[in-house]
């Protein structure tokens, strides 16, 4: 008989991949039994409910971090924007606000609104997506952009009827702005990890995916893993970190011609590289861009304004992009919102299998944001994994129901789709999107309501349990993690969130409202 180090009691454990648990015992941070065996201590945990440690398949854990020093405007109105910009402390430094979004506060900001409260100084605010901006006059001066724009490859400088900019900036034009302030110093960014990950403790996380590091608009800094291991080596790395290396990052390398590596980082570094704690997941190419922003690629045109969006490059290049990086030994995670781009992430994916078959290699679609039916079908016939985001819809589900229009809204986030279709679901939040606790998002995942109260496609509801375990096993196996983590199983490293309510049997309404008592990782308390 095993003498474990910790055993808890009391509790209902919802292992996910099998039957329900009243004890779990834990030997060297790894479940050795799920009922009572002699141990060093006991907790006894109060009738809670224990869950696996939840998993966000698709975060920014710098970028949220971040956010958090700067002015919140997940505001409702342009007034509240404006005031909240005014009453921001006023330095000689950039003025920096997250979160706005022009579908609840009536129209993007303009130059001339930022212009009236910094008229001397740069101002920069980041839309909620994350795929635009809008910055002042000071800060188009500085790019020359003052009275005219230019010109950019997978971007657009917006402006108004006689030509003059707006200061609103979409997709790789946010690249002009990146260039005055990139490379974040490590520091900065280090703290960042830790702001963040403090956080997710708090909500049960215990691993993460972050989509997209060291370069194209969505990095911080070239070395910016350098930032995750420099949290991990002062124990500020709070959660396990898988890490999306942007497709910018990677460069052809000098290596064998029979060695297969056309594209990669140098010494071949490449996906899987790194331990349980933090390692080198997909690398992250950008397609195409937003739904509520109107630059995802469509295959039809917007319901509310002409135009059907644009990928974010050359169609030819980002697919020798994929295709390459699948040659190299890459898992390639791509960005694609809108069914067109989905089309050229599946036609990539299907042509680079051909070229180079490689087994379970479980590409990902981010987003896989507008999805028609045959698409889905495609997707899980290609081993491909699509990585939807629930919590979109209570946030933003009213701006893309504006987008589609009824007639298309039915493709848009699909679950129940691919579940039905056989595909593994996971959870995620594309934090600082969204809000990004766990539990929300499975109260997403259940309910399908907009912000206003407006059903979005009912028929791609989820039950709880489907919910939980997505945000578990589904997004460990996204990460081929599920032989280690990602449901409460012998064997496994015992990383689970301790709840006060049971999620799977509650009012699906008072999901998001169950509080995280306690955080566990490897067998120790990580936050309670």
């Amino acid at each position: 008989m095993i003498t474990a180090d910790l055993l808890l009691t009391n509790a209902r454990f919802l292992t996910v991949d099998g039957p329900d648990a009243t004890a779990l015992a834990i030997l060297n941070g790894r479940i050795v039994a799920l009922d009572e065996v002699p141990a060093r201590e006991t907790v006894d945990l109060g009738g809670a409910t224990v869950v696996p440690g939840f998993h966000d398949a698709h975060n920014h854990m710098a970028w949220y971090g971040l956010t958090l020093a700067e002015v919140d405007l997940r505001l409702t109105s342009m007034d509240a924007v404006l005031e909240a910009l005014a009453t921001a402390k006023a330095d000689d430094g950039w003025l920096i606000g997250s979160g706005y979004d022009e579908n609840k506060i009536g129209r993007h900001p303009t130059r001339d609104d930022l212009d009236r409260i910094a008229p001397t100084r740069p101002a920069w605010l980041k839309h909620v997506s994350g795929h635009m901006c809008v910055v002042n006059s000071v800060v188009l001066r500085m790019l020359g952009l003052d009275e005219h724009a230019r010109d950019v490859d997978g971007g657009r400088i917006v402006t108004d009827p006689t030509g003059r900019p707006t200061g609103l900036l979409q997709e790789q034009a946010q690249n002009l702005v990146n260039a005055l302030v990139l490379p974040y110093p490590l520091h900065e960014l280090t703290d960042a990890v830790d702001r963040a990950g403090r956080r997710y403790l708090a909500e049960g996380i215990t691993s993460v995916t972050e989509a997209g590091i060291g370069g194209g608009w969505i990095g911080k800094s070239p070395v910016e893993l350098a930032a995750y291991q420099a949290a991990r080596d002062q124990g500020r790395l709070h959660v396990r970190t898988e890490l999306m290396v942007a497709a910018d990052a990677l460069h052809p390398l000098a290596a064998h011609p029979a060695d297969g590596l056309p594209l990669g980082l140098d010494l071949g570094i490449r996906t899987g590289f790194g331990d349980d704690w933090l390692r080198i997941g997909p690398v992250k190419v950008f397609t195409d861009g937003s739904l509520i922003g109107h630059t995802a690629a469509l295959c039809h045109d917007y319901a509310d304004m002409p135009g059907s969006g644009y990928l974010q490059g050359d169609a030819g290049a980002l697919t020798a992009t994929i295709v390459n990086a699948h040659r190299s030994g890459w898992r390639v995670a791509a960005h694609a919102i809108g069914d067109a781009a989905i089309d050229l992430a599946l036609d990539a994916y299907e042509q680079a299998q051909r070229e180079t078959p490689r087994p379970d290699v479980r590409h990902r679609i981010e987003h896989f944001g507008v999805a028609r039916h045959d698409q889905v079908e495609r997707a899980v016939r290609l081993g491909v994994i699509g990585v939807p985001q629930a919590r979109f819809v209570p946030e933003i589900g009213d701006g893309m129901l504006a987008a589609l229009g009824p007639g298309r809204v039915g493709d848009a986030y699909r679950l129940r789709s691919l579940l039905d279709a056989g595909m593994v679901l996971p959870g995620s939040s594309d934090r600082p999107v969204t809000i990004g606790a766990p539990l929300l998002g499975i109260q997403a995942m259940v309910d399908r309501t907009t912000a206003s109260g407006q059903p979005f496609s009912r028929h791609e509801q989820v039950t709880a349990r489907e919910a939980l375990r997505a945000y578990t096993l589904g997004s460990a196996f996204a990460s081929h993690r599920e032989h280690v983590t990602g449901s409460l199983t012998v064997g496994k490293l015992a990383d689970l969130a301790v709840l006060s309510d049971d999620p799977t049997s509650v009012d699906t309404g008072h999901i998001g409202r169950i509080q995280v008592s306690r955080t566990m990782i490897e067998g120790q308390w990580r936050w309670n």
